[in-house]
């Protein structure tokens, strides 16, 4: 922990400080009407001066309506601050669903990150079970390239907390994003099969405890500076046997339409460990192309090309990889999950050997390059019979054609010689 982090810890916020900052994340402020408030009150001599939202509400940059709102955030804000035993440093992200913040756990004296559901998301029971799943299914893993669970709890104001390991470094979203949102990083084939060998163990560890991730993806992987690949969200994880969770979400897609396998999209109540694996290989596909293996207009039209779209080949695109990469994407991403690697183990075993410069063992081209090329060389020898083909060779040229003819002739006049003396008798 920095000193700075230190201080943003022990020291309480300036409201006044946390009113402009809320107004700009709202978009309701510039940076020029801010600063003319703060210059206001600094040069102001009533040590009674007005507070900057006044001054905001004064100068007609806000409403007083969204002065209000915005208070009444910093209020909610404050009452989720309130966690027993940890100290809220600062917030780290914040989603559909939930709040992260970085925070010091005061017993150990260790930073942590804290996951808290919104009051909004605490007052919907499925949402609050789907929270407390994400921590026990965490709890049962242990892995180094695992985010580790450390809590989940219910603060006394109401508010319900996830606390987990602190993980210092960025997502590979963002690592990937074009700036000014991410760093705009283009991997390199080994760079890529380095992060992913990382995520192929922590699959192979929680598949190996029945419990499928299910939203495998760039943004749900953290990279520290050391390159240390780490698996996060387990928010739609589900254990194999769970019979009666996959009953209640049959026919419903969970997962994220750019790397969602074919048989989550269906719904299929049997879902199981090669999910992870199609996801995975979608990632891997992101990584070293660039892009998703799918786009669309719209999240069902990328669900649909999953569904029904041959894949465009990763070497196909970015022609400096390896084919023993492109054989493991190839097989990862088999829309019929037959077809894909039947084990975590057996994916791991292929990205280590081609790590290493050898061929993969268990991918193959579906493709039987022999029957490929014996089918082309028939090609070559099917004549054409369109009016444009060019003609076959002159029958004349046949060595026994001529003489033929020439004893057909003689035939022929000698036949009409006997004809014309049997007519002159006459």
């Amino acid at each position: 922990m920095t000193q700075s982090d230190s201080n943003a810890g022990h020291n309480a916020p300036d409201p006044d400080a946390e009113v402009g900052r809320v107004a700009m994340e709202t978009g309701l402020l510039t940076r020029n009407e801010l600063d003319h408030c703060r210059e206001a009150q600094k040069q102001s001599s009533d040590p009674n001066q007005r507070s900057l939202g006044d001054l905001l509400v004064e100068n007609q940059y806000m409403t007083l309506n969204q002065l209000k709102r915005i208070r009444k955030v910093l209020e909610d804000r404050k009452k989720e601050s309130k966690l027993p035993g940890y100290e809220l440093i600062s917030e780290l992200g914040k989603g559909a669903m939930a709040r992260v913040f970085k925070a010091r756990q005061i017993s150990l004296d260790r930073i942590v990150a804290i996951k808290v559901l919104p009051r909004k998301m605490s007052e919907n029971i499925e949402f609050v079970e789907r929270f407390y799943k994400e921590g026990k299914a965490a709890a049962r893993l242990s892995h180094n390239n695992i985010v580790q669970a450390i809590d989940v709890a219910q603060a006394p104001a109401g508010y319900h907390y996830f606390v987990m390991e602190y993980i210092e470094g960025l997502t590979l979203y963002d690592e990937m994003a074009p700036p000014p949102a991410g760093k705009g990083r283009v991997f390199t084939e080994a760079d890529a099969l380095d992060v992913i060998i990382q995520m192929a163990e922590a699959l192979v560890h929680a598949h190996e405890r029945g419990l499928i991730h299910r939203d495998v993806k760039p943004k749900n992987i953290m990279l520290t500076p050391g390159g240390v690949a780490k698996l996060t969200d387990l928010g739609l994880a589900r254990g194999v046997e769970d019979k009666e969770a996959a009953e209640m979400e049959a026919g419903k897609a969970y997962g994220t339409p750019y790397y969602i396998s074919p048989e989550q999209i269906r719904g299929d109540v049997d879902i199981d460990f090669r999910a992870d694996i199609y996801s995975l290989g979608a990632t891997m596909y992101h990584l070293v192309t660039g892009k998703p293996p799918f786009e669309g207009d719209s999240p069902s039209a990328v669900m649909h090309k999953h569904l029904k779209q041959p894949l465009i080949p990763a070497d196909h695109i970015n022609t400096s990889l390896s084919t023993g990469v492109g054989e493991i994407i190839d097989v990862s991403m088999a829309k019929k999950r037959e077809e894909r690697y039947q084990s975590t183990k057996d994916l791991l075993e292929d990205l280590k050997a081609v790590r290493r410069g050898e061929p993969p063992t268990h991918a193959r081209r579906a493709v039987d390059l022999e029957s490929l090329a014996q089918m082309e060389e028939n090609s070559e020898e099917t004549v054409d019979m369109t009016p444009e083909a060019p003609k076959g060779p002159s029958i004349w040229s046949q060595p026994m054609v001529l003489p033929l003819a020439i004893v057909a002739g003689i035939s022929l006049l000698a036949n009409i010689g006997l004809v014309v003396l049997y007519i002159l008798k006459k």
